[in-house]
């Protein structure tokens, strides 16, 4: 009972996050409390908190690298490209902004998705004089839904990546048709939700020609293509992000008109707060699957990766990451599929998808919910309900039978 109350609290106050409060203010706190209670001892938190550290550290550097990216240019870039592609056309902007969400949640994690590009795409929107609804509601329901193809795209995908037994080219490759299924999922959807913002007439304005920032773009391929060739060698992903971040930094500290200035603003993009509250998530989470909750979900997740196990796997993954956000989720599911690669993948679209329902679901979705407050543009809380309840059922459905194709190519292969 206290152990759910902690949690309750922590996602509570995430949401609402009273006065500015960083999320750290009460997750740190509930897992002081959940250690000095007795609900979980000090050694396993501190298991725990050792077992995050990779993930923790490699959200830390991609937030870095994200953060020099946007300062190389590279977000403004692709926002021109896209108003310049739309030629007038919401649909076109739609479809344009699609595959550039798709790809930076893909390489850069659906934090860079959530917290760079949103911004950049009511730029975009209104240059291109058109609506910003239907791109705005698209780079959350991509940082989410399209974070699938990569084990670098999420916290979710890094926590469950090593139950996988999957190298990181190969998990790319049985992900690879689930994503695009999503991606077609969603895309129908939008189109159909948003018809009437698509239909409304444009009201371009002149975009000016931005030039390529090729030094960041081919940075960037060099920390993917790292990402590939590092895994085989056990080098962490957070290194190798690290490394990208580094070179990508060096130039603008150099440059830099006030000493210091740019190497601290690189360090507080770190988001180290935000890492804190990762890490105390996880020791609160940790109380609640000492106390019944990994008994429960042991009792309702099968042990068969046919497709109605995959199905009824994803199913309770996406009901669970919107009841105790994602990535307790996932900690709570993995340990219990781990003896079955099939069903983590299917854990993972659950706990990737599902967060399009709720704003709780992810926590990328409590940062883009604070994006649009802050633009005093504050979302639709029907409308995003609505939505979900329309693309989360559909998007699963899609994903999942397409997981099960992807596992019976494989095998045959």
């Amino acid at each position: 009972m206290w152990a759910v109350l902690l949690l309750a609290v922590v996602l509570a106050f995430a949401v609402v996050r009273p006065r500015g409060l960083p999320e750290a203010a009460a997750a740190v706190p509930a897992a002081a409390i959940a250690v000095g209670g007795g609900l979980v001892s000090w050694a396993a938190a501190r298991d725990e908190m050792i077992m995050l550290g990779p993930t923790v550290g490699f959200l830390a550097a991609i937030l870095a690298l994200a953060h020099l990216a946007d300062a190389w240019g590279v977000f403004g870039f692709a926002g021109a490209l896209a108003a310049r592609a739309a030629r007038g056309s919401p649909t076109r902007l739609l479809t344009v902004v699609f595959g550039i969400a798709a790809a930076v949640t893909a390489v850069l994690s659906l934090d860079a998705t959530v917290v760079l590009l949103t911004p950049v795409v009511f730029a975009t929107a209104a240059a291109a004089g058109v609506r910003a609804r239907p791109q705005v509601y698209a780079c959350t329901h991509l940082a989410n839904a399209g974070s699938l193809l990569l084990p670098v795209a999420n916290l979710t995908n890094l926590l469950a990546f090593s139950a996988t037994g999957l190298t990181f080219l190969g998990f790319a490759g049985t992900m690879a048709l689930p994503w695009l299924a999503v991606l077609a999922v969603e895309y129908a959807v939008f189109r159909w939700f948003f018809a009437g913002d698509l239909a409304t007439p444009a009201r371009p304005q002149p975009v000016a020609p931005s030039p390529a920032p090729r030094f960041a773009l081919v940075v960037l391929a060099l920390t993917l293509a790292g990402f590939a060739a590092a895994e085989p060698m056990g080098v962490a992903p957070a290194w190798v992000a690290a490394g990208g971040a580094v070179v990508l930094a060096v130039p603008l500290v150099a440059r830099a008109s006030a000493k210091g200035r740019t190497a601290r603003d690189i360090a507080l993009s770190t988001n180290p707060l935000f890492c804190f509250f990762v890490f105390g998530l996880g020791v609160v989470v940790l109380a609640l699957r000492r106390n019944g909750l990994d008994d429960l979900i042991a009792a309702l997740t099968p042990s068969s990766a046919d497709l109605l196990g995959l199905l009824t796997v994803a199913a309770l993954a996406a009901l669970l990451a919107n009841i105790v956000n994602n990535v307790p989720a996932t900690l709570v599911l993995v340990p219990v599929v781990a003896h079955t690669p099939g069903l983590v993948l299917a854990a993972l679209i659950g706990v990737n998808i599902g967060p399009n329902l709720t704003y709780v679901g992810s926590l990328a979705t409590l940062l883009w919910r604070r994006i649009l407050h802050a633009r005093d543009e504050p979302p639709s809380t029907s409308a995003f309900l609505r939505l979900g309840a329309i693309s989360v059922p559909a998007c699963l459905l899609a994903a999942v039978v397409a997981l099960w194709v992807a596992l019976k190519l494989s095998t045959v292969l």
